[in-house]
């Protein structure tokens, strides 16, 4: 068995928002000769191949690779929390029920977590009631900042509440990295930025509280948790040395916090893997493979496959823990 937690998918056709709202820089998708291109109002943004959005493709490719089941989740430039919070809703809502459409029609081997407009608070918790109670969805994934506000923010802490009180996962994945803008030549946002991104979105969390205040809040961070495993040690001994930069909203050792929020699998490197796996434990890696695109493992579980792990570690790291994230029983 194989469940990977880390995959996108976006509709083949959705409305252009641009010029419905009016403004904005909303992402469409035109198809054209044969190619498939993400448009933001009228720029071409990304060329996307089929497997991004035909699910029947998507089921071909699970099988030659032998994945079971696929947790989809929204393509972060997708979010949209720059936008007006009644048009963000709007946007949400249209994916939410794009993915769970298309779980309800493979059931078997799709399990869809949401988006919410994090812009208005009022707003994602309306809409991540609606995904956990009607769209019968398990979670949701979220940015690493939401326009900016770090997630440890006391803003987003009537949102955590209630997902706890639901039983809502929250899959965290970086977007909007810090420092974009400056290291636009050789794909340094996506080598260098997103793991930092990550380890920031980790540590705000940790330092603002939110993995202390709730305790049952089922937390998954995408790409092994970014820089964040190799940097323990020196985020533990910026805690110990300046706790009166660092301990000044939770002045409990950050490193007590490994154990009680997951990580994916997606470290490309046997080293890297065998590391997280000594400083994570292997009770709180899921496999995560950031299908369809070309950055992630383009054989989902391969990494762990070719590694010396038994039945029970394999199983943990393959399935089990993404059981234990989600909340759900093993598939049938």
């Amino acid at each position: 068995m194989k469940i990977d937690i880390h995959t996108h998918i976006m509709p083949s056709v959705m409305p252009n928002w641009v010029k419905k709202f009016g403004y904005g820089d909303f992402i469409h998708l035109e198809h054209r000769n044969c190619k498939a291109c993400m448009m933001k109002g009228d720029k071409l943004f990304r060329e996307v191949e089929e497997n991004c959005f035909d699910a029947s493709l998507r089921i071909k490719e699970m099988d030659a690779t032998t994945v079971d089941v696929q947790v989809l989740s929204t393509i972060p430039v997708l979010f949209n929390y720059w936008a007006k919070p009644g048009d963000g809703l709007e946007t949400s809502r249209f994916f939410n029920d794009h993915i769970a459409d298309t779980v309800a029609k493979n059931s078997k081997r799709f399990i869809g977590i949401g988006t919410v407009p994090l812009q208005d608070i009022d707003l994602a918790i309306v809409e991540m009631e609606r995904c956990v109670q009607e769209l019968k969805m398990p979670g949701l994934e979220i940015g690493s900042n939401i326009n900016g506000k770090n997630l440890g923010d006391d803003y987003f802490i009537p949102f955590y509440k209630r997902a706890e009180e639901l039983g809502c996962a929250i899959f965290v994945h970086p977007w909007e990295m810090m420092g974009e803008q400056q290291m636009q030549k050789y794909w340094l946002p996506w080598l260098v930025g997103m793991p930092a991104e990550t380890s920031r979105a980790i540590c705000s969390m940790i330092f603002g509280s939110v993995m202390e205040k709730f305790p049952k809040l089922r937390l998954a961070f995408a790409h092994g948790g970014g820089s964040f495993p190799l940097t323990i040690g020196r985020i533990e001994h910026g805690f110990n040395v300046r706790p009166d930069l660092v301990a000044i909203d939770n002045n409990i050792n950050p490193r007590n916090y490994i154990g009680k929020f997951w990580i994916d699998s997606l470290v490309h490197d046997e080293k890297a893997m065998q590391f997280i796996i000594d400083v994570m434990g292997i009770d709180h890696i899921c496999l995560g493979s950031d299908y369809p695109f070309p950055l992630g493992e383009h054989h989902p579980g391969k990494l762990i496959s070719s590694m010396n792990f038994s039945s029970e570690q394999s199983d943990k790291l393959l399935f089990t823990n993404a059981c234990n994230w989600l909340g759900i029983s093993l598939p049938s």
